[in-house]
């Protein structure tokens, strides 16, 4: 399964934690890419970092438009799923999203657009109560792969976390300079 991540919009300031934010868990719960209609290169400067020292090959790609992106994508197959308070309830369609192969997610900032929600082939409700975005695609993600994502290997990592009762275990590979 293919997963991606769009990000519409951004409030100034505010956003720039956020937007940092959606991005992490999108790379830790199993996307390959986010693109983002605002243009922050500190927001791909801090995920190339993380890629370095904790491995992967995430991707933070700036768009102009979202347009064009939703329409290639659905053109190649890609399922367009929209997080929304307004949409279908997670519990009963994650059984459907998870036989799609490919996916976009949509995850706004401000109001987004009407079309989103048109052009969706999923508006998915995490809660019916305001919440984080930061929240949602976590519980989407997890939801759509039942934990799976938790088990993934990133290639290439100088850091590691040992899982542990307690206290911390964190492996650093050798580096030869």
């Amino acid at each position: 399964m293919v997963i991606e991540v769009v990000r519409i919009g951004q409030r100034v300031v505010r956003d720039d934690r956020v937007t940092t934010h959606v991005t992490l868990v999108a790379r830790a719960f199993g996307a390959k890419t986010i693109f983002m209609t605002e243009v922050n290169p500190d927001i791909k400067d801090t995920l190339d970092k993380i890629n370095n020292t904790w491995g992967g090959d995430f991707s933070v790609e700036f768009i102009d438009s979202w347009k064009p992106l939703i329409k290639k994508k659905k053109e190649n197959g890609f399922k367009i799923v929209h997080l929304s308070m307004y949409g279908e309830k997670i519990n009963d369609i994650q059984s459907d999203l998870r036989k799609e192969e490919n996916m976009v997610i949509v995850v706004g900032a401000e109001k987004v657009p009407r079309e989103i929600y048109e052009s969706a082939d999923y508006n998915v409700g995490i809660g019916s109560q305001p919440h984080s975005e930061i929240s949602a695609l976590a519980i989407l993600l997890d939801r759509i792969q039942k934990g799976s994502q938790f088990n993934k290997v990133f290639p290439e990592a100088k850091r590691k976390i040992i899982p542990t009762k307690m206290g911390k275990t964190v492996v650093m590979k050798e580096t030869r300079d």
